[in-house]
């Protein structure tokens, strides 16, 4: 069993903490929360115990390794200290909003050489793994155009917002990481335009609700992402690759596939209400890989490197909207 203690109690570390205890390879060792109130409800929960400072995880040797859900602000810190106390460690993104404090953390956590990993989990969905599988075999042929939609169901909060580091940082962060992952390319220029269409104040803290992003790879291949917070039919996810010899196509995944045909219509499932459920098997997924890539003795990914680099593309596309020119990488 690996002992595997948790930061951050809220809503992802609600996920990761039940993810934890039903995970047949882990001992849920401990949780953590700036609320004191709410560590405590989350350890009754999944049955594990609250730890009143961070200090107790961290010097605890009987622990193995974190998993890091706590706020934003905090990633790169804990990261750090993780790190120098000997902990693997299981980072949800971003490390930091931050590039450059995320470059410092992941120095400290390279130097002390324990395994990392960045839950970037969309990685860990089935479609997205075998479009990857179809693409790097060679069965598309080389790669032309690839076009990926993020589309939520509903605005995030403003408040969110003010802190989320805008939709290039915060929701296509994802869908960068996986243009890469999936082709095995790197993009040499980016270009963004966005707009507020679903309320004003989305501009007024200096973030768009909708966006596409268009980047150059570099075989000379294009990528287009688009992304809205919100539509009126559900949460909406599509990833295309087309190649010299044929495309594949990762679908809009419904909640089912029965049609009904009535005389005047025919009516079929819908989408997702949101992007939880439709990813949230992912999660799951995400932990399986760190436990069995620290079983055996392996690196664990996606990597830290693999984090920065997301991070890397988001902040020269948040650029590219800011200043409406295209920015190279």
């Amino acid at each position: 069993m690996i002992n595997i203690a948790q930061f951050g109690a809220g809503f992802i570390g609600q996920v990761h903490a039940k993810n934890l205890s039903e995970h047949p390879s882990v001992n849920f060792a401990r949780v953590y929360d700036a609320d004191p109130a709410r560590a405590q409800a989350a350890a009754e929960k999944f049955g594990t115990t609250a730890a009143a400072t961070i200090e107790e995880i961290l010097g605890d040797t009987s622990i193995d390794a974190v998993l890091i859900a706590s706020s934003t602000n905090t990633h790169a810190d804990l990261l750090k200290a993780a790190a120098r106390a000997g902990k693997a460690v299981f980072l949800e993104k971003p490390i930091d909003l931050s590039y450059e404090v995320a470059q410092d953390a992941a120095a400290v956590a390279k130097e002390a050489g324990v395994p990392v990993m960045i839950d970037l989990n969309r990685r860990f969905d089935a479609s997205n793994e075998a479009i990857r599988e179809a693409v790097l075999s060679g069965e598309i042929g080389d790669v032309e155009l690839i076009e990926l939609s993020s589309r939520g169901p509903s605005l995030p909060p403003i408040e969110y917002l003010k802190v989320s580091g805008g939709q290039m940082r915060d929701q296509n962060v994802h869908f960068f990481d996986l243009m890469c992952w999936i082709t095995g390319l790197e993009p040499v220029s980016v270009s963004a335009m966005g707009s507020a269409l679903v309320d004003p104040q989305v501009a007024g803290v200096g973030d768009v609700d909708t966006s596409v992003a268009i980047l150059k790879l570099s075989n000379g291949a294009l990528c287009q992402i688009d992304a809205q917070r919100r539509i009126g039919y559900g949460y909406d996810e599509r990833i295309e690759v087309n190649g010299s010899k044929s495309m594949v196509e990762a679908g809009r995944q419904r909640t089912g596939w029965v049609n009904r045909y009535s005389k005047d219509q025919i009516s079929t499932n819908g989408m997702h209400a949101g992007w939880f459920e439709r990813i949230e098997p992912t999660y799951r997924a995400a932990l399986d890989a760190f436990v069995d890539a620290l079983e055996k003795g392996e690196a664990p990914s996606p990597s830290l490197e693999d984090g920065l680099r997301a991070q890397r593309i988001a902040e020269a596309a948040t650029e590219a909207l800011t200043t409406g020119k295209a920015v190279q990488l």
